[in-house]
């Protein structure tokens, strides 16, 4: 149960970004860039410093290291199959694999629903990093949680900025960045069924997150933050390696 709450909530997290380009505006560079950095490091330091030696202790290095190549080699995968966008430049979007979606009328209201497709799929795995981090311990989960939460407020960003520019409606804008985050907690839902079918299915789950969350990083947060910051993105992310060693 506790695992479709955090992941819940984090999932909804996408909508506080619409929230906050509804009354604020959208953030400066150096805020997203620290934000996405300090999201990263809490990813790798939860990765590194707890779900990789869990993994190892409740089954093997040998099935911690499958399980780890499992959950990048799923991410890679998203990448290419999947559209969705990537902050390259501060105030521009890069859109990968627009040609998975059928051409629309509105350039920008297309941008805008690739971007939503593309982060609503993405989100399904961040919702088993939060149920296999609760497997090991309720601290862990929480964690995972609270980066994955993080990390999707600059999401709820991207998919509000096209939409809104291609008219759509604020409460339709809400209701899709919902849907969106909604993807986490049915990650955790698909996760809770098979973690009870051994340890060593706990174990290569552990590893599984750990590899997706690894990927993430290093393919979108990290990339995002320097473009849009880097020294702010960096001092984000020692702050949150230091911040996950410290607590994990």
């Amino acid at each position: 149960m506790e695992a479709l709450v955090y992941s819940f909530f984090a999932g909804i997290s996408t909508v506080l970004g619409v929230f906050i380009l509804m009354v604020f505006g959208k953030p400066s560079d150096k805020v997203l860039a620290s934000l996405l950095g300090f999201a990263g490091g809490i990813m790798l330091a939860v990765s590194v410093f707890e779900l990789m030696p869990e993994a190892v202790e409740l089954g093997s290095m040998t099935s911690a290291i499958i399980g780890f190549v499992l959950g990048a080699l799923m991410m890679y995968g998203l990448d290419k199959v999947v559209p969705h966008s990537h902050m390259s430049e501060p105030d521009d979007l890069v859109i990968e694999n627009p040609e998975k979606m059928k051409e629309m009328e509105n350039p920008i209201l297309r941008t805008g629903y690739l971007i939503l497709f593309g982060i609503a799929l993405h989100n399904l795995p961040e919702g088993l990093a939060i149920g296999a981090g609760l497997e090991s311990s309720p601290e862990l989960g929480l964690f995972i949680a609270i980066a994955i939460a993080l990390h999707n407020i600059p999401e709820g960003l991207a998919i509000a900025g096209p939409l809104k520019a291609g008219g759509v409606t604020t409460g339709k804008l809400l209701l899709f960045t919902l849907i969106a985050g909604l993807m986490t907690p049915l990650g955790a839902g698909i996760g809770l069924i098979f973690f009870n079918i051994s340890p060593i299915f706990v174990a290569g789950s552990l590893a599984f997150a750990a590899g997706a969350m690894v990927y993430i990083t290093n393919d979108e947060l990290v990339v995002q933050a320097n473009h849009l910051n880097a020294h702010m993105g960096n001092a984000g992310m020692i702050i949150g390696l230091l911040v996950g060693f410290a607590i994990l």
